[in-house]
């Protein structure tokens, strides 16, 4: 072990950096390569020819009861984390320098942010409650809270942060904006002849050299802090603002889990046209689904000053969840749900606790339905994994609603929109060929978001597990029936339904081979929507304990 544990936060971070690392092992390695088999009440595996053993409960999302272990002098012992890291660091082929580094870096932030979030307040918020909850973060990543620089706990919704942006003027000539970006002049004045842009503190200092010359010649005027302290959500960058009750989606030239969570310039063009081109499609999905609900990103503004300025600067404006919500409805990250009871409210704790099945049935509707019918009947292919997702519950804890965000992984499938007119370079990112998109859906909706949630209504008792899975079958089932369109349109729903694996993203390859987020493939896993009877679908030995576990 690196250190001496001792003290409770940097020991529950440590457990949460082995969880999520040996996750990423057993999904993208260990069961596709057979090196799994079931061993009484364990799963045993094999990393670089040793020994581990595992309890796995939750089927597919691999959660873990009691310490891993693994065989060494002929005995069974605890596994830390640097013995993990260099057994998969001897498993993968080519090298990584940064690997070992990057998942402790994770294990650090995850005990500091506890460290912190045990001093601070959490804001009364019950929304911004449950976008503050995601303490260990992506549990299937390999350092799902590795930040670079220092000062990032300032601006760490884990730890309860809130913060001023600071305003920038930028001269009228120079400004770069589409769309409604009201909410940005009410944040702040600027002097004549310069329009006001806030800016997250954070990413100035990631930018101070190229700052220097547009703020000493005038071209930018530093206008100090906001009037008003913003509050971060799960994603880091993106902030609401109480004051307007809007979301401001900074840039941040920070690697946060596989991506620099920067707005390129295309990204920025492309917030505002699907905004427009996916308001009729909501419209219409809300009117068949009632509760159907999203954030729409109607603006952007920047400074025209340079790819890496317009970029870095550049903020998009978000609805916020309370102005889409219907009255007495309260939303609810998804990934609060999924994480467990921190930040979700005693009431719809209480009511899935009641009638977990009957309470699942309703999540999945509100969730499910209308994500499959944007892809299917819409040709757009919505991102629904669990940081992209707000359920909205009734005063009895109910699901009523669900809210969808986030334009950035929402893409358009090819073919199926005519982009005639719009720049190649801004219409290339927003589209997707169908079996790509089809992959996304059925990852984050599937894989991402389903079995998590599912896995935390479960809790410790598997049996019921098998239950949740039926109500999903059962819903998607009706959804088949009730598509006019006909079968053959919906054929990759109905070869899951058929049993054919589901396809799980692989950030473990991803990072390893340090490429970007748009590079990683997906591995099969089982499929707990396949008949009974049926092959539960990824075709390996050892895939199906993870099934039966």
């Amino acid at each position: 072990m690196d250190r001496l544990v001792l003290d409770p936060h940097a020991a529950a971070a440590e457990e949460a950096a082995i969880g999520a690392l040996l996750r990423c092992w057993l999904r993208e390695v260990g069961c596709p390569g057979g090196r799994v088999h079931a061993s009484g009440p364990h799963l045993t595996l094999r990393v670089a020819g040793t020994p581990v053993r595992v309890r796995v409960r939750g089927g597919i999302a691999l959660r873990f009861d009691g310490p891993p272990e693994h065989l060494t002098e002929g005995r069974w012992r605890p596994l830390d984390l640097s013995s993990l890291i260099g057994l998969v660091e001897r498993e993968l082929e080519g090298g990584n320098e940064e690997f070992a580094a990057q998942v402790r870096a994770g294990r650090e932030a995850i005990a500091a942010i506890l460290a912190a979030r045990a001093r601070a307040v959490p804001p009364a918020d019950p929304w911004l409650a449950s976008e503050q909850a995601l303490v260990t973060g992506h549990p299937f990543h390999p350092a799902p809270k590795a930040r670079a620089g220092d000062g990032w706990l300032d601006y760490a919704p884990e730890a309860h942060a809130r913060f001023a942006p600071r305003l920038l003027g930028v001269r009228a000539d120079l400004v770069a904006q589409e769309g409604e970006t009201a909410a940005l002049d009410a944040f702040g004045g600027a002097p004549a002849g310069y329009v006001p842009l806030p800016a997250h503190p954070w990413q100035l200092g990631l930018l101070a050299a190229e700052l220097r010359g547009p703020l000493a010649d005038g071209r930018l005027v530093d206008l100090g802090p906001g009037p008003r302290a913003v509050v971060p959500t799960s994603s880091v960058r993106t902030a609401y603002d109480p004051g307007t009750g809007m979301c401001l989606k900074f840039s941040l030239d920070v690697r946060i889990t596989n991506c620099v969570r920067k707005n390129a310039w295309y990204e920025l063009s492309g917030a505002v046209e699907l905004t427009r081109r996916l308001a009729p499609v909501f419209e219409r999905m809300a009117r068949r689904f009632p509760g159907t609900r999203w954030l729409p990103e109607p603006g952007y503004r920047s400074a025209a000053l340079g790819t890496r300025l317009l970029e870095g600067l550049g903020v998009i404006v978000r609805t916020g969840p309370w102005a889409v919500c219907g009255a007495g409805t309260t939303p609810v990250l998804a990934g609060a749900l999924a994480a467990g009871a921190d930040g979700v409210p005693k009431t719809v704790l209480a009511r899935r606790a009641a009638d977990p099945v009957a309470w699942w049935g309703a999540y999945v509707e509100r969730v499910a339905f209308p994500v499959l019918d944007a892809f299917f009947r819409h040709g757009v292919v919505l991102e629904p994994h669990v940081q992209n997702v707000l359920v909205g519950f009734d005063a009895d804890g109910w699901p009523v609603e669900a809210v969808f965000r986030d334009l950035e992984g929402t893409k358009l499938v090819t073919g199926r929109h005519d982009l005639t007119g719009l720049p190649v370079e801004v219409a290339g990112p927003l589209t997707y060929d169908a079996g790509r998109g089809w992959n996304r859906v059925a990852y984050c909706l599937f894989v991402n978001h389903l079995a998590e949630v599912a896995a935390a209504v479960a809790g410790p008792a598997d049996d019921v597990l098998p239950a949740l899975w039926a109500v999903v079958r059962e819903a998607l089932e009706r959804y088949v029936a009730g598509h006019a369109t006909g079968l053959d349109a919906l054929a990759p729903l109905t070869r899951l339904l058929a049993g054919a694996p589901l396809p799980a993203k692989a950030n473990l390859g991803v990072r390893w081979a340090r490429a970007a987020d748009r590079a990683a493939g997906y591995v099969p896993v089982p499929n707990p929507l396949a008949p009974p009877g049926a092959h539960a679908g990824g075709g390996e030995t050892g895939v199906r304990t993870l099934t039966e576990a």
